[in-house]
């Protein structure tokens, strides 16, 4: 799917729980290489860009940024009930495999194979989010100003160290700033 297709709108509430379940089960790591497979690339419910924006306004409202994106989803397609659908679906594998997981870890746990493991699943991890990032700054990153806007966020957080919360709050309006001055000049 291109940027500036658009998603399907009939998107059933079983598709938001399955879709949702497979993102949960896939989600080793972290959810976000997988949301994106399933919500972007499998389902097409969204476009590259518009999973950015809905990303990007997770990530600014309090509590966990896929989570509030799974919210806005499934709110998007049915309402509250979509919500509470998407949310379940994908809550429920990761609360089963966690406690089969925790369970097996705590007898097994002092072995060394299990220790490898674990470290191994670790880099797994990483790996996953420099590809998500990857993916969304190939969408994102297409002006010379979101490219200034993200430079001084890595910057500001990864070199510099300042609080990230802090930083949002000066960078976020500053960026919607420049950018409605940009497009009164066109």
């Amino acid at each position: 799917m291109t940027p500036d297709q658009n998603p399907p709108r009939d998107v059933t509430r079983l598709d938001l729980l399955t879709g949702f379940l497979l993102v949960g089960l896939f989600g080793f790591g972290g959810i976000a290489a997988s949301s994106y497979h399933v919500i972007v690339e499998r389902r097409r419910w969204l476009t590259p860009k518009q999973y950015a924006s809905t990303l990007g306004l997770g990530q600014v409202l309090p509590g966990a940024n896929l989570i509030n994106m799974t919210t806005i989803i499934g709110d998007r397609f049915h309402g509250a009930a979509g919500a509470a659908i998407a949310l379940c679906g994908l809550m429920s594998m990761p609360v089963l495999i966690l406690v089969a997981l925790a369970t097996l870890y705590d007898r097994f746990s002092d072995f060394p194979d299990v220790r490898a493991a674990t470290l191994a699943a670790g880099a797994g991890a990483v790996g996953l989010t420099f590809g998500t990032a990857w993916k969304l700054a190939r969408t994102i990153l297409t002006t010379p100003t979101a490219l200034v806007f993200c430079a001084a966020t890595f910057v500001a957080i990864g070199v510099m160290r300042l609080p990230m919360l802090q930083t949002i709050f000066v960078l976020l309006p500053a960026a919607a700033l420049f950018t409605y001055w940009r497009r009164g000049d066109e």
